[in-house]
């Protein structure tokens, strides 16, 4: 699954730090997911949501196996 949370987050102009410390992960946390390296879990997910004042379904691009 692909994010949008690093363009979303250089829009804002939010640094990983500051976005990790908002969502109390670390910034390494949120590179990780920016690369999708990692999928965060539902808590997290909305928490990054809040913060980048956009709801979770704007964030992650679903596609499915069947569109692949």
């Amino acid at each position: 699954m692909e994010n949008r949370i690093k363009e979303l987050r250089k829009s804002k102009k939010l640094s990983q730090e500051h976005l990790a410390n908002a969502c109390e992960v670390s910034r390494q946390t949120i590179n990780a997911i920016e690369n999708n390296k990692y999928d965060p879990s539902l808590m997290l997910a909305f928490q990054l949501a809040e913060n980048l004042d956009v709801s979770v379904d704007k964030l992650f691009l679903y596609q499915s196996r069947r569109e692949k």
